[in-house]
């Protein structure tokens, strides 16, 4: 197997005995490499930044720094690290807390020898296609010229709808600040209004542009990296770049759902995430990015009303044969003093609430008034914790997309 094809592995342990005998085990595999070894939380965030690894198999308990604060320090530098938590203790909590750390799987101590080379190849194999897919959608960005106008050199970039059947619930906030918090060095973001009538992100990132959707949506069929780059606006102070909606809402009429869609597919070759904020009705312009969405991310509260739309929706995207993997349910602010809990909303709808944004009306309230996102200033307040937690549970989530249509176009 060739040496770039290997899973390149970092072991984490005070124990030097549990560190030996992981190495041991893993020698055999043909696959696994392991690169470096780390005695304390510390020394494993130097070793990962010097080695770049896979794979992180990380102890939880741990001297100076534990476990779980080198796999926030990991993952914040070098996202594309998959981290694999290992402790001697099965207690939920930490396994939230390590998940939300950015740990990508949790196996309890000593790990039986198939569940952890299972493990190792699962995250291999996600931290492979994530890089490569970041390579790839990155190199059409380097030049206008790199992309014809017909755009031969496509990327594969991923198209992410943020909906909810209920207004009120936050989703135009999710919206803004999780492409800030997806956009990394490495990977492009472009933030697109689809609601067309009374959208708000130009609002929300204090940026006014000449240029709107109606400046694409005519040109749909001819359009070029040029013609993209003179039409978005660069927000400067998180390096996203954002489309907003026409400024009167009678001009929303002038787009069509074809239209739309065909902006959205061509922008996939110039950036790795579009950021789709849409409306509350199903329009035409929402039913067509449903219909081309890598992701849904699914906005609900803990509000009857809003868990009764939910419903609805729920019923309407089983009706247009969606499949529910593509869609990722979230609780906006989430108050655990009310009795409502994620865990029973999920139940009931038969769409489990994978993560929740805790209630902070202060920190939002001033973002929005300010025009100033709260993950450019407050990403460490537990609301910005969370987006970021989230944010990799999508980075994740796309990328096992990837993998598993790699094994479905193999197994055919």
């Amino acid at each position: 197997m060739p040496e770039n094809d290997k899973i390149r592995v970092v072991i984490v342990d005070d124990i030097a005995e549990t560190r030996e005998n992981i190495r041991r085990l893993l020698q055999f595999e043909a696959d696994v490499e392991v690169i470096g070894v780390a005695r304390t939380g510390k020394e494993a965030i130097d070793v990962a930044q010097e080695s770049k690894p896979d794979v992180v198999l990380m102890d939880i308990n741990m001297p100076d720094l534990d476990g779980i604060q080198a796999t926030e320090a990991i993952h914040r530098k070098q996202p594309y690290v998959k981290i694999i938590i290992l402790s001697v203790q099965g207690d939920p909590s930490y396994m939230r807390r390590a998940m939300l750390a950015g740990a990508g799987d949790f196996l309890t101590k000593p790990p039986n020898f198939d569940e952890l080379s299972a493990a190792i190849r699962r995250a291999g194999a996600l931290a492979h296609e994530e890089r490569a897919m970041m390579a790839a959608a990155s190199a059409p960005m380097q030049t206008a010229s790199s992309v014809g106008a017909a755009g031969s050199a496509a990327s594969d970039g991923k198209i992410i709808m943020f909906y909810s059947p209920k207004g009120g619930t936050g989703c135009t906030t999710l919206a803004v600040n999780m492409a800030i918090s997806l956009k990394t060095e490495d990977a492009k973001v472009a933030l697109i209004d689809g609601n067309l009538q009374f959208g708000d992100v130009a609002v929300f990132l204090n940026e006014q542009g000449k240029y709107t959707i109606l400046d694409l949506a005519p040109r749909a069929d001819e359009l070029d990296p040029d013609v993209i780059a003179e039409v978005m606006v660069t927000h400067a102070a998180s390096g996203i770049h954002m489309l907003a909606a026409p400024s009167r809402p009678e001009m929303a009429e002038r787009v069509t759902g074809e239209q739309f869609s065909k902006v959205l597919v061509y922008l996939k070759r110039l950036y790795n995430y579009i950021i789709v904020d849409t409306s509350t009705f199903l329009t035409d312009i929402d039913l067509s990015i449903i219909d081309i969405a890598d992701l849904i991310v699914l906005i609900t509260t803990q509000e009857i009303p809003s868990i009764k739309n939910t419903k609805t929706f729920l019923s309407v995207v089983d009706g247009m044969r969606v499949n529910r993997k593509r869609i990722m349910h979230i609780m906006n602010r989430y108050d655990k003093r009310i009795a409502i809990a994620p865990e029973k909303v999920g139940e009931s709808l038969r769409q489990e609430v994978v993560g929740q944004i805790p209630f902070d009306e202060r920190t939002v309230a001033l973002s929005v008034n300010r025009g100033i996102p709260f993950m450019l200033d407050n990403k460490a307040l537990p609301i910005g914790k969370s987006v970021s937690a989230i944010s990799d549970l999508i980075k994740d989530t796309l990328s096992r997309q990837v993998v598993d249509e790699v094994e479905q176009v193999a197994r055919k």
